[in-house]
């Protein structure tokens, strides 16, 4: 696992940014598309806004989600509606932000399906390209949280857990986040340094702690690192 300490939040934001357009002109040069699953959370919004000014191939991108709230369409938990807002001024085209399926009655088959989209845009298993994820003062990333029975989902890429801050959801799992060519982590705020150093330390007892960090990116902000 390498670490970046940036600044500020802005900073390694727009450093994210920097990092998945590289990775995206790679994907493209060797393999004809990239595949990018993006998290929720605080950090995010100010990292695709930076994505939308980068040259990107936006004509052979597809965007998935690494987890999702079960909330109605455009509800201020989704994180699709802001990755819709954020992604706005970028030009995506039509259909590839592929969202989870929360709002299917029956979440267990929402699940599935979107596990047979992931084989459909990304190979048999699944492979993608970069996964973004987050790091909650808890020690969550996705929506691996702690003591949800989602952690020792082994035979399944996308899983639905139990209830968390009131809502359940859709998560990719441990399997499918770990085939992953390359992880990005960002990780800003102060809050957030006793599990940055944990996570670095590769801490099993945290769910982040578990991920195959080979191939992992860390860009923090001088707080996250506790450098200020």
């Amino acid at each position: 696992m390498k670490l970046e300490v940036l600044g500020d939040a802005a900073a390694a934001a727009r450093r994210a940014a920097k990092v998945i357009a590289a990775e995206a002109a790679a994907a493209v040069a060797g393999r004809g598309r990239f595949v990018i699953a993006l998290s929720g959370g605080r950090s995010p919004w100010q990292m695709l806004r930076a994505l939308a000014e980068e040259p990107m191939p936006w004509d052979q991108v597809h965007v998935v989600q690494v987890d999702e709230r079960v909330a109605p369409a455009g509800d201020a938990d989704r994180n699709l509606t802001h990755q819709q807002e954020a992604l706005g001024r970028a030009p995506l085209p039509p259909g590839r932000l592929h969202a989870m399926p929360v709002e299917e009655p029956d979440l267990e088959a929402a699940a599935e399906k979107y596990a047979r989209l992931l084989r459909e845009i990304a190979g048999t298993p699944p492979v993608l390209d970069l996964a973004h994820l987050g790091l909650g003062p808890d020690g969550h990333t996705a929506s691996l949280v702690p003591g949800d029975p989602v952690l020792t989902v082994a035979d399944r890429d996308v899983a639905v857990t139990g209830l968390y801050q009131k809502r359940r959801r859709l998560t990719l799992t441990y399997p499918l986040l770990g085939r992953s060519r390359r992880l990005l982590w960002l990780v800003t705020g102060a809050d957030k340094a006793p599990m940055l150093a944990r996570l670095r330390s590769r801490d099993p007892t945290i769910p982040a702690g578990r991920l195959t960090q080979g191939q992992a990116l860390v860009l923090a902000d001088s707080a996250a690192a506790g450098t200020t």
